[in-house]
C-alpha cells in the first residue's frame, strides 16, 4: 500500500488558506513517493442561512493573526466583506464549495490539492462567494473540465452526498482543527502530522519520522 496524507481542510478555513503553500510544497517534494487526498471538513454548515456579519468580527482576527504567522496576505475584496459586513451579501456555506471539489477530484484525482488551494484563493485574497455558481467558472479552463458537466454534478444529489461523507470522514478521524494532517501508511494504521497550522519543516520533519519509523522507505529529493 502506498503511503498517502490525508489534508483535511475547509474552503472558509483561514488557517487553512495560510497553510495551502505548505502542503502545496510538500505535494511537489513527495509526489513520486506519497499520495495526497482532500477531505473537506465541512466547518460551516448552517441550518439556516447565517449573515457573515455573525462572524466578522472573528474574521478579522483570525485575518490579522494567519497573515502574521504565515506571511501569506488577504485579498482588498476578500477583507472588504469583513470590514463592510453591513454591507456584505455573504452567507458562508462550506457545502458547495465542498461538492465542486469532489467533482474535480472524481475527474482529475491528482489535482485535489491544487483545487483546494485555488478555492482559497479565488475566496481569501480575489473576494469570490463560494456559494455562488459564478465563483468557480474562471477555474474550470485551468482544471479541464466542461462547464455543462461541471454544473451539473455540482447540483446533483449524488456529489451532495459524496461532500457529506467527507464531512463524517472528517469527524470519524476526530478532527477538532483545520487544517489537519494524516499519514496513513496501512488499512489499520493512521499517523496525526499536523492539527493547526505547521510549518514546511516542522511537517516534514514529522512525516520523515513516522516514514523511517514504519520501515518505509522514501525517494523524494
Amino acid at each position: 500500500m502506498v503511503p498517502t496524507i490525508i489534508y483535511c481542510y475547509d474552503a472558509y478555513c483561514g488557517w487553512c488558506y495560510g497553510f495551502s503553500p505548505v502542503i502545496r510544497k510538500m505535494e511537489v517534494q513527495y509526489q513520486d513517493s506519497i499520495g495526497f487526498e482532500v477531505l473537506s471538513g465541512g466547518m460551516i454548515l448552517p441550518e439556516e442561512p447565517r449573515h457573515i456579519g455573525i462572524m466578522a468580527e472573528h474574521l478579522r482576527n483570525t485575518c490579522k493573526a494567519v497573515e502574521a504567522h504565515t506571511g501569506i496576505k488577504f485579498g482588498e475584496d476578500y477583507l472588504w466583506h469583513i470590514n463592510n459586513p453591513d454591507q456584505s451579501d455573504w452567507f458562508p456555506n462550506s457545502e458547495k464549495p465542498a461538492i465542486a471539489l469532489c467533482v474535480i477530484r472524481d475527474e482529475h484525482p491528482r489535482l485535489a490539492v491544487s483545487f483546494a488551494s485555488a478555492l482559497q484563493y479565488a475566496l481569501h485574497f480575489e473576494g469570490r462567494d463560494l456559494c455562488d455558481d459564478e465563483a468557480y467558472r474562471h477555474l474550470l479552463d485551468d482544471y479541464q473540465i466542461p462547464a455543462e458537466l461541471f454544473y451539473k454534478k455540482l447540483h446533483s444529489p449524488e456529489y451532495r452526498e459524496k461532500a457529506y461523507y467527507e464531512f463524517a470522514l472528517c469527524k470519524q478521524l476526530k478532527v477538532t482543527g483545520f487544517p489537519a494532517v494524516y499519514l496513513r501508511v496501512s488499512e489499520r494504521k493512521l499517523y496525526a502530522l499536523a492539527n493547526g497550522y505547521t510549518d514546511y519543516a516542522t511537517l516534514t520533519s514529522r512525516l520523515e519520522n513516522v516514514l523511517k519509523e514504519s520501515g518505509i522507505s522514501n525517494n523524494a529529493q
